[in-house]
């Protein structure tokens, strides 16, 4: 598992992003994984979305975060904002 600390940190550093929140859903999600993976909601706000359609923002943030969606975060669900 990955803490939503961790997933901020990365998505800041890899997306400059001006801000970050995460929403833990895992209560949403109990018994599903029994090695208990993270469920996610994140927030992202950052410049690099401009000029970019909502699948490229999307795929901007699935990049950030491809080693850790391979064991350590089971669901993600992502909101995107372009920031000045």
């Amino acid at each position: 598992m990955i803490s939503s600390e961790q997933v901020e940190k990365i998505l800041i550093q890899g997306l400059q992003a001006s801000s970050v929140k995460i929403q833990d859903d895992a209560a949403l999600h109990a018994g599903h994984q029994p090695n208990n993976p993270a469920y996610y909601t994140v927030y992202v706000s950052s410049p690099l979305f401009k000029g970019k359609s909502l699948v490229q923002q999307h795929k901007m943030v699935y990049e950030c975060l491809k080693e850790e969606l391979k064991e350590k975060i089971h669901a993600l669900a992502i909101k995107t904002k372009i920031s000045d």
